[in-house]
């Protein structure tokens, strides 16, 4: 067994929860005021009106006197407290999809700015089942029907608004890293080290000038005091595709099936149905998202569908040098997102 002189100390605080505490505190779930709901209406129809293009939009095109102050506050709240927050209560309903992405670009302006999804260059992402699988190299998991499997997203914060719900499934489901650490810690120290080992995590097709197929980052990165962790494994496990990745290691498999079974443990983590109308915040260096797999709607009309943002806030944590490969730079409020030498920012108003 490994010393636990060779790990970072046990993690206190906000961020190290157990699923089912945070399921039934609800302190997350915030709901937007009527106040707040028309100063984002009028702000988006007058961006509209402009004939700008939404992934053009700055803070000061989206101006919310009311509702900043709250944003700012839950945001501070993303990135140093629990990791996550729920706001309720947005009328997509009753708007076009070109509101809901004008209101939902224009909230994420006042968090952070917008990276790229996508090799497309895409900003502003639509989360739909696009008849793919996943068993395909160069697909991305968001545009199937799969569950996704606890993962983060390459960037600081993740943003989803839910217009449409599936059928059945598709729920969101969370899961603390810091508290996967704690218990990775507690019960096996000498896996927990291993996962402080960088690790080959694929691509996907996606690859700038100078890159590799693949990126090095360990899971779990220990820097001016804090945890950070980023992980797909199935893109870890595609990664070995590549005959120049590092092998991994039967104890390194060992350690990363130890931390996809408590990713997976009901003791750990939590769901939530995200419903039409609602904002969902995710700090991705100390919580992992997934969702379930989903029956969807035969009615084009009626398929699930989110809009999601990846944002990188000014007030970001430091991260290590390490991070960019994946982030393109750790300078926080520039960082993350994917850019190819083709690459042109916009945000289209449908999937593609």
């Amino acid at each position: 067994m490994t010393s636990l002189t060779d790990l970072p100390p046990e993690i206190a605080g906000p961020a190290a929860w157990y699923g089912p505490d945070m399921a039934a505190s609800r302190d997350w779930l915030l709901r937007f005021t009527p106040d707040e709901i028309a100063e984002v209406e009028a702000a988006a129809r007058r961006f509209l009106e402009t004939g700008r293009e939404i992934g053009q939009m700055s803070r000061a095109d989206f101006p919310l006197p009311a509702l900043a102050g709250r944003l700012a506050a839950e945001l501070r709240q993303v990135l140093d407290g629990r990791g996550f927050v729920l706001f309720r209560g947005l009328p997509v309903e009753r708007w076009s999809v070109a509101e809901a992405a004008a209101a939902f670009f224009g909230i994420g302006a006042h968090l952070g700015s917008a990276r790229s999804q996508n090799g497309k260059g895409h900003v502003l992402g639509h989360v739909r089942d696009l008849g793919l699988a996943s068993n395909d190299p160069t697909v991305r998991i968001y545009q199937t029907r799969e569950r996704q499997t606890f993962h983060t997203d390459s960037c600081d914060v993740v943003g989803l608004l839910c217009l449409k719900t599936a059928k059945a499934g598709g729920d969101s489901a969370l899961v603390s890293s810091v508290t996967l650490f704690n218990e990775m810690r507690r019960r096996r120290p000498d896996l927990a080290r291993l996962l402080f080992q960088p690790v080959a995590t694929d691509r996907r097709g996606e690859v700038g000038d100078g890159e590799k197929p693949y990126f090095e980052i360990p899971v779990f990165s220990w820097h001016d005091g804090l945890l950070s962790a980023i992980y797909q494994r199935q893109y870890i496990d595609s990664a070995q595709r590549f005959p120049d990745a590092p092998r991994l290691t039967p104890a390194q498999v060992e350690a990363l099936d130890m931390f996809d079974a408590l990713t997976d443990d009901p003791a750990l983590h939590f769901t939530m149905r995200l419903e039409p109308g609602d904002i969902q915040l995710v700090h991705n260096h100390t919580i992992l998202h997934d969702r379930t797999g989903f029956e969807d709607w035969p009615e084009p009309e009626k398929k699930r569908h989110l809009l999601r943002l990846w944002l990188s806030p000014a007030g970001s944590r430091p991260l290590p040098a390490c991070f960019a490969q994946r982030f393109g730079t750790v300078t926080p409020g520039a960082r993350g997102g994917i850019i190819l030498p083709q690459t042109r920012l916009n945000a289209p108003l449908e999937a593609v």
